[in-house]
């Protein structure tokens, strides 16, 4: 099926789980990281809190905020013309009150012209995601496997275990599904659960760690180039390793500069 040149938005994400064809999504922060996506042709990129771990150099995302999400979303969506942008809605942003999350992901929504904005949690936070649904906030759901939703309701080990855990999370995704979420994040599970939860999902799922079988996958842009650092996370495959070309270049420049070779005659204005 020929791609469409129009911006993605919610019924693209229905249409491709219906026909089987994947989802891609990324995470940038900024509009050059997010045009080279979007040229790329992702199908949406994720504005996450991450930023204060990535960007900020944060030990956690806990104390990313509203306004740092829009300053950032703003820029991503101006370096993107076809993909839809989701901008993670930030601790305590929408679990005080439905209220507080309408205001801030009308806010968000408003002021950065994202597509959907992205909120954590299952049941507990469905009056959240059915308030902003009911006020035209598209909303992303996401659901991270836990030690809460592995253990299920007192289930054992093995087969019992990986049992509770499935009904524990279906619970969740149906909550969020009846309150209106357009898809999905599925978080570090084990693929069969994510497989599952797919398949039982009326809404696309968007897999990251949780194996092949989701609707779709997202990365972090900065993880899957290499610019973390040495260690990545096992679920991230490096498609570059630009951390290294980084500082490689930079340590030549500064040696250039050193030993006086740079600036040469070629690189001076001409009166």
């Amino acid at each position: 099926m020929a791609e469409t040149a129009n911006p993605v938005t919610a019924r693209d994400f229905a249409r491709r789980k219906k026909a089987g064809e994947p989802i891609v999504m990324i995470t940038a922060y900024d509009a050059l990281f997010a045009s080279l996506a979007d040229a790329a042709r992702v199908d949406a990129i994720l504005v996450g809190d991450s930023l204060q771990t990535v960007l900020a150099g944060e030990e956690t995302t806990l104390g990313a905020t509203v306004d740092q999400m829009i300053y950032h979303g703003r820029m991503v969506r101006r370096g993107t013309e076809r993909a839809m942008v989701v901008v993670d809605m930030p601790f305590l942003s929408y679990q005080v009150s439905p209220t507080d999350a309408v205001r801030n992901g009308g806010r968000i929504l408003k002021e950065t012209g994202a597509g959907a904005v992205k909120l954590e949690g299952g049941a507990a936070v469905a009056p959240a995601v059915e308030a902003l649904a009911t006020a035209g906030v598209p909303v992303m759901g996401h659901l991270r496997y836990t030690h809460q939703s592995a253990s299920g309701s007192g289930a054992g080990r093995g087969r019992d275990r990986g049992r509770g855990a499935f009904e524990t999370l279906i619970r969740e995704l149906k909550a969020l599904e009846n309150a209106g979420v357009f898809a999905v994040v599925l978080a570090m599970m084990p693929a069969v659960i994510a497989r599952r939860l797919t398949e039982a999902a009326s809404v696309p799922t968007i897999g990251i760690g949780s194996g092949p079988r989701c609707d779709g996958q997202v990365l972090m842009i900065h993880e899957m180039l290499g610019l973390d650092g040495d260690d990545a996370p096992p679920h991230v495959k490096r498609y570059a390793e630009l951390g290294d070309e980084v500082r490689e270049a930079v340590a030549g420049y500064a040696e250039e500069v050193r030993r006086g070779e740079f600036p040469g005659p070629e690189h001076v204005q001409k009166v």
